[in-house]
């Protein structure tokens, strides 16, 4: 894309898909309005960078539709001295969005490939308050924890799974997850107040891939 494009398709995806639904943090707009997304793109989907679609990254995984990282990131209420957990590397381009608003990210991705080649897009964009670690985040809590913010970028099959990031959040802190299976899911913010008291809000509807080894186990019919 030529610059003046590359501009004018993110300012179009801003005010045509993000504005839309429902966001209207300043902060998430003016920030998605600069963060070049088609930096964090696979080549052959570069035409695609600012389209309202979920982009294959490989290995079974996609980027999220724009709109859904935006709620994601009005939702929780993002601060510049929060300290982030992101479960879900992926592209690097959330992680970026995630760091240009808050003071540490924590990334964390089963796909070595993914936080590598993240690491290297960080690099080029000189965002160094990320720290990207590769492994299995349903496995253990993270050493870096508690966080100020959880952001799950795939989905888990029940609420149970959810509980080791719920447990992984400060007195007031936010965790956006999506629980559910296909066809239709439930987007949640919960919001830890005092040990294991939460508050769970049901945000949107949406249908988004398990994370790795969170997926329902398979129904045979015979």
């Amino acid at each position: 894309m030529m610059a003046q494009s590359v501009e004018q398709a993110r300012f179009n995806m801003v005010n045509q898909q993000i504005r839309p639904w429902e966001v209207i943090d300043p902060r998430v707009l003016g920030m998605m309005e600069q963060m070049p997304r088609e930096a964090f793109v696979p080549a052959a989907y570069s035409a695609l960078a600012y389209a309202d679609t979920e982009i294959p990254l490989g290995h079974g995984e996609k980027m999220m539709f724009p709109r859904v990282e935006a709620r994601m990131m009005q939702a929780l209420d993002l601060h510049p001295s929060d300290s982030v957990l992101e479960v879900g590397t992926g592209s690097g381009y959330l992680t970026a969005c995630l760091a240009r608003l808050c003071q540490r990210v924590v990334s964390i991705d089963l796909n070595s490939e993914f936080t590598a080649s993240a690491g290297d897009k960080l690099q080029q964009l000189a965002i160094n308050n990320v720290l990207l670690q590769t492994g299995d985040a349903l496995a253990a809590p993270s050493s870096e924890g508690p966080f100020d913010v959880i952001a799950v970028t795939g989905s888990v099959a029940n609420s149970a799974q959810a509980e080791i990031f719920r447990l992984q959040l400060k007195v007031g802190g936010r965790l956006f997850i999506v629980i559910g299976t296909p066809p239709v899911m439930q987007a949640m913010l919960i919001t830890r107040h005092r040990g294991r008291v939460f508050e769970e809000e049901s945000l949107f509807e949406t249908d988004l891939t398990h994370l790795v080894n969170a997926a329902p186990p398979a129904i045979f019919e015979f």
